[in-house]
């Protein structure tokens, strides 16, 4: 059975917005500098996955980066050619290669793709869709590269929850420039 994991670039202040887009909004670009271990890191986790979740704004970015850049190597290879599923309520025709949109109830969306499923599937980005599946406690595993810096401004990851969702820490990494890669699961209630 799959689990779900969500990965996220994040400030100290928990901002996830634009972090390699400065065109996006006039903090963004904040995750340059990223060194070796961070993106051995990244493609490890792409590797152990078996597909990728995404809310519908980051699937248009992906969808129109991803399939025209050039000299990505593996990693380019499994994000073009893994199963993409977009959680939307507007898009219809995806064209990215191995995409479907799961426009339904999400618990139940979820629980087809864990059987489905028996590696990770992986959440990037997609900071409404993440808030919606902690909110539901759907993540079975939160895994966090923060960046030492604080932008003051940006959508951030975590919003209001109708509970309180207690996660301990799993694993911690640091890595080059001060990056710190944080990995977390639910508590069992």
């Amino acid at each position: 059975m799959g689990r779900v994991v969500v990965t996220e670039f994040i400030t100290l202040d928990g901002v996830v917005q634009a972090p390699g887009d400065p065109s996006e909004f006039d903090r963004g670009g904040w995750a340059r500098g990223t060194g070796e271990d961070a993106m051995a890191f990244k493609l490890e986790e792409l590797m152990a996955s078996d597909a990728q979740l995404l809310g519908r704004i980051t699937y248009e970015g992906f969808a129109k980066a991803w399939p025209t850049m050039e000299g990505t190597g593996v990693f380019g290879e499994r994000m073009n050619g893994m199963p993409k599923y977009v959680v939307s309520s507007t898009l219809r025709d995806p064209d990215w290669n191995n995409t479907s949109v799961l426009d339904g109830e999400l618990s139940a969306s979820l629980a087809e793709l864990k059987q489905r499923h028996e590696r990770d599937i992986l959440v990037a980005g997609s900071a409404q869709l993440v808030r919606g599946l902690l909110d539901l406690d759907l993540v079975d595993r939160l895994h966090l590269m923060v960046f030492p810096v604080v932008l003051g401004e940006g959508t951030r990851l975590f919003g209001t929850t109708q509970t309180q969702k207690p996660f301990r820490l799993v694993e911690s990494k640091p890595v080059e420039n001060g990056i710190v890669i944080l990995a977390y699961e639910p508590e069992l209630r």
